[in-house]
């Protein structure tokens, strides 16, 4: 993006009295971004986790677009769920068409970090609202950094060198019982989601802060453990590191575009009512192999 791009003149606000999150206002993700903006905004995100990008009437290109200038973008492998016209777009909907589900529509059930499974996870993952229902479907987000913090120094030396593995298919059978409309996964597609092991307590890349890197979605085991004390401190950290002073409830307004960063949070959707249309288009950041 050219170095002369008119800056905008917008507002980061901190979000009032919650863990985590900052709004902006007054910018024009359709417009041109100039270097100086986008390091106001790169500091932001990384200050406050969450970005919310409010009343953006923007095309997924300009969505593709603006991911891209954070890094290269990854590609679900629920690949018949992505926008046709831009493969980098997964759409996250309940909306049936001739019968076939348009989008992933029970995305975020349980608390996790996007593509924690890969051995290159996320950096962050930006949504952006299309249809939203008129009660429910809101979006919690749980810090990791002050999840991590509040750990009893007992339990962080404990975890100091633990790693854990994750997996796409933790969780897929009992989603796909729950919901018929989730695909039967192809052999290839089975392929492309190999387990991957990381660190339980992962220093981000960009502040050195360090996270709590483990979820109920994906996470199967810590390496090296004994079965039952290693289903004894997963099950101990999820319920530490999504508890209620870590988490902002997100409640989306028409044309919100949030960005959040993966090395930092959790996220779970909240349920809505399934005769109400939900669409959101999403795109996904690569990040680094977590140390």
């Amino acid at each position: 993006m050219p170095l002369d791009s008119p800056r905008q003149d917008f507002d980061i606000r901190p979000l009032a009295n919650q863990p985590l999150g900052a709004e902006v206002l007054g910018l024009d993700l359709a417009r041109p971004l100039g270097d100086e903006d986008f390091r106001r905004l790169h500091r932001a995100h990384l200050d406050h986790h969450v970005l919310v990008f409010r009343d953006q009437s923007i095309t997924p290109r300009e969505q593709v677009t603006f991911s891209r200038r954070f890094g290269p973008l990854q590609i679900h492998v629920l690949r018949q769920f992505q926008l046709p016209e831009q493969e980098e777009v997964l759409v996250i909907s309940n909306i049936r068409e001739n019968g076939q589900p348009i989008g992933l529509g029970d995305a975020g059930h349980f608390w996790h970090s996007d593509l924690s499974y890969k051995a290159v996870p996320s950096l962050g993952s930006m949504l952006h609202a299309q249809e939203l229902p008129t009660e429910g479907g809101d979006t919690l987000f749980a810090n990791q950094h002050a999840a991590y913090d509040a750990l009893p120094e007992r339990l962080k030396r404990e975890i100091e060198d633990l790693r854990a593995e994750h997996s796409y298919l933790a969780k897929y059978e009992e989603l796909r019982q729950r919901n018929p409309w989730r695909p039967k996964l192809t052999q290839e597609q089975i392929n492309e989601v190999v387990p991957a092991v990381h660190k339980v307590v992962r220093t981000h890349p960009e502040t050195g802060r360090r996270a709590l890197f483990v979820s109920e979605h994906f996470t199967t085991r810590i390496v090296g453990l004994p079965e039952e004390r290693s289903r004894e401190l997963l099950e101990q950290l999820f319920a530490h590191s999504t508890r209620p002073e870590f988490v902002y409830r997100h409640q989306w307004q028409p044309k919100d575009m949030v960005f959040w960063d993966n090395r930092s949070l959790m996220h779970l959707a909240t349920p809505f009512p399934q005769d109400q249309r939900r669409k959101l288009y999403r795109t996904t950041i690569e990040g680094d192999v977590p140390f």
